[in-house]
């Protein structure tokens, strides 16, 4: 027979086990779930830093007063409809989907649940929202503005290496608004009588791969596009420009701040500390149709001087005045 004290520790080693959003539900505390293509370990931590910001400016401590459930993709794409469905099943209170895959994934998956997400594309055109000023439907969200850098970010790049008649052009063909920002690169440098080297790469492979191509073409400049496979590859892509000495324009700070050379566009905790402060809304009762999509429209330019020594290249006076933050 099991005594009352053997039975009594059955019941709490039970309840440890239940997952965590349904203990959270039963002390009645809301549950966040977020929802991410990348694995724990290569995912930037910028993002929950400003997730938890957002959150934190409006009284919701982690812990405290909501959890989060925690979904991790590991790179798997096809991962990503079963852990939205998961979400769905525990009944978590709202489901902040980093990146664009995750938002499709989470939208398939409910229709009641609200949703947050972060893109880098008009949403409206995305298939995500009926409009930036009113949404409908259970999703709203934040533009980080990433497919419309890129005309900004080759002027940049061709101004700090001038004598380049030539600039590559890294994407990944897995990312739904590859061809937009492809088709924005290559009309930006026609405009400046600039050829483009598209080069592809989904896989690590295809990342080494990538440099090959650009050496063996004597492209001597390159642009990173902005896409979450790569920012889970920073110090490999820092690694290579530095190992083929080609001067190297990315999207985030967190490359330049790892030894990158510099980088032009909005900052991964502002967008989101913005999607932070909405999921707070929503814990509050307000309904994601009637949340506007803001656009961040601050965009930051970051150069590391120590890199571009490395590289022999002297920073224009103008690009160092314009700079919003120099790494010596």
């Amino acid at each position: 027979m099991i005594g009352r004290r053997d039975f009594i520790t059955l019941l709490g080693g039970a309840a440890a086990a239940w997952p965590l959003a349904a203990r959270a539900q039963q002390a009645a505390i809301p549950v966040i779930g977020y929802l991410n293509l990348a694995s724990p370990e290569s995912d930037a931590s910028s993002r929950l830093t400003g997730l938890r910001r957002g959150l934190n400016e409006t009284g919701y401590v982690e812990g405290r007063n909501f959890v989060i459930e925690y979904r991790w993709a590991g790179n798997q794409a096809d991962r990503l409809p079963a852990l939205a469905a998961d979400l769905v099943q525990l009944r978590v209170t709202v489901i902040v989907a980093a990146g664009l895959l995750p938002a499709l994934a989470a939208k398939a998956a409910t229709t009641s649940i609200p949703i947050v997400f972060t893109v880098g594309a008009d949403p409206v055109q995305l298939g995500l929202v009926a409009s930036l000023n009113r949404p409908g439907g259970n999703l709203t969200g934040v533009n980080g503005f990433v497919s419309e850098l890129g005309a900004k970010g080759l002027a940049l790049l061709h101004e700090l290496v001038p004598s380049t008649a030539t600039i590559g052009f890294l994407e990944n063909p897995n990312n739904p608004i590859f061809e937009l920002t492809t088709r924005d690169v290559e009309a930006a440098a026609a405009a400046i009588g600039l050829k483009v080297q598209i080069l592809k790469a989904g896989t690590d492979h295809e990342i080494d791969a990538a440099f090959v191509s650009l050496v063996q073409a004597r492209t001597r400049a390159l642009l990173v596009g902005g896409d979450v496979f790569f920012n889970n590859r920073i110090e490999r892509l820092i690694e290579l420009a530095a190992r083929h000495a080609i001067p190297t324009m990315y999207w985030y700070r967190e490359f330049v701040v790892a030894g990158g050379l510099i980088s032009y566009g909005t900052s991964l905790i502002e967008q989101y500390r913005q999607a932070g402060l909405y999921a707070a809304r929503i814990l509050k009762g307000e309904k994601p149709a009637e949340l506007p999509v803001p656009q961040i429209t601050k965009l930051d330019l970051i150069i590391n001087l120590k890199t571009a020594k490395t590289l022999g290249l002297d920073v224009p006076d103008r690009l160092l005045a314009l700079a919003d933050e120099v790494i010596e």
